[in-house]
């Protein structure tokens, strides 16, 4: 995980990860495909909830709207997709919520017989450097360190069962 200066108009820092899944990138652009999978991947401790009613039909233009919790405090999320490319990347950008401004980019790319996952998040918070360094930055690191953890284990490869 790295974290540093946004060169992003508007946005002031730029969170990169990636991780790599052993499984075929059209599974795990799949997985990704539905927008209800984002409960799994986000810590409880946000209380995160899609809103939209499933299925979810995802494509440039797509809306979706969150409930989370925050601090305590509840808060609504609506994304947009702006770019929808299966099974190669997308992006989710905030129209409303937290952050000033959220762009996140998702790519998938076929690596040794499996995928890598790369997320590139663009954002800016209210508040400026000052709660960004007390609040966001940990936040968002600890949000990303839980997701990669649930996808390791959603998509690892089952071990073999042994024949008696």
């Amino acid at each position: 995980m790295k974290l540093t200066r946004s060169p992003r108009p508007n946005a002031a820092y730029r969170l990169e990860t990636e991780i790599w899944l052993p499984r075929p990138r059209k599974e795990v652009f799949a997985y990704f495909a539905d927008a209800h999978k984002l409960e799994e991947i986000t810590p409880p401790w946000l209380n995160f909830r899609v809103v939209t009613p499933a299925p979810i039909s995802m494509h440039v233009g797509t809306l979706i709207d969150y409930r989370l919790r925050l601090h305590g405090i509840p808060l609504s999320w609506r994304t947009l997709i702006s770019v929808w490319e299966p099974p190669f990347r997308f992006v989710d950008e905030q129209l409303r919520g937290p952050y000033r401004l959220w762009h996140h980019e998702h790519i998938f790319e076929e690596v040794d017989g499996g995928t890598l996952m790369r997320d590139i998040v663009d954002y800016a918070v209210p508040g400026g450097p000052l709660i960004h360094g007390l609040l966001v930055k940990r936040d968002v690191e600890r949000i990303f360190e839980y997701r990669a953890e649930v996808l390791k284990r959603s998509f690892q490869t089952p071990e073999p069962t042994p024949s008696v």
